[in-house]
C-alpha cells in the first residue's frame, strides 16, 4: 500500500482509508486468511484448490481497486446521441430521467449508485466515484436505460453510449 494509506479488517469488513476518503467492502474468507502487516495486505490459503486460487486472484483485484480508489477517482464518460428526436436528460434526486427518447411519451429512469457524482454538460455525461463498482454500475444503468430493442441499429442510432473508461477511449 502507498504511504498514508491504512487498512483494517474486522467482522468480514475490509476498510481502506487515505486522507479523508474511506472505502469499505465485505470480504468472506472460506479457508483463506487475510493479514495486515505494516503497509502490506497478505492473502493466503493452505493447500488451495483451483477455485480458491481463483478467489484469491479476484480478492486481490478488488483490494487493488480499493487502494487505487482512495487515492484517485474513477471516471466514466458517456455521450448522448440522437438522430430522430432530441432527448432531454436531467438529474432528479438519485435518478437520471430520460425524456422523449425516440419520441416516447414515457420517461426512462436510471439509478445513480451511492457516493457517485454525475454531471451533464451538453451531450456529455461524466460519472465519477472513488468506488469502481459504483461508477461502473451507474454508467451501465444509464446506458441500459437508453437501450433500443426491436429496431434496426443501422437506422436507429439513438441512445447513450460509453465513450471513455478511466481515461481510455472505448
Amino acid at each position: 500500500m502507498p504511504e498514508g494509506t491504512t487498512a483494517e479488517y474486522s467482522n468480514q469488513i475490509l476498510t481502506i482509508k487515505a486522507e479523508q476518503k474511506e472505502l469499505k467492502r465485505t470480504i468472506r474468507l472460506n479457508r483463506m486468511d487475510l493479514k495486515i502487516e505494516g503497509n502490506k495486505i497478505i492473502l493466503s490459503s493452505k493447500n488451495a484448490t483451483r477455485r480458491e486460487s481463483k478467489m484469491l486472484g479476484t480478492l486481490n483485484a478488488h483490494i487493488k481497486n480499493m487502494i487505487k480508489g482512495v487515492s484517485q477517482e474513477f471516471e466514466y464518460k458517456l455521450e448522448i446521441c440522437n438522430v430522430h428526436f432530441p432527448m432531454n436528460v436531467k438529474i432528479q434526486g438519485e435518478e437520471i430521467i430520460i425524456k422523449s427518447f425516440l419520441g416516447e411519451t414515457t420517461q426512462r429512469k436510471a439509478r445513480i449508485m451511492p457516493e457517485t457524482d454525475v454531471k451533464i454538460k451538453g451531450s456529455q455525461i461524466t460519472v465519477t466515484s472513488n468506488s469502481i463498482e459504483n461508477a461502473g454500475q451507474t454508467a451501465a444503468n444509464i446506458e441500459k436505460a437508453a437501450r433500443l430493442k426491436g429496431r434496426d441499429r443501422r437506422i436507429f442510432q439513438d441512445g447513450i453510449f460509453m465513450t471513455e473508461k478511466n481515461g481510455r477511449k472505448i
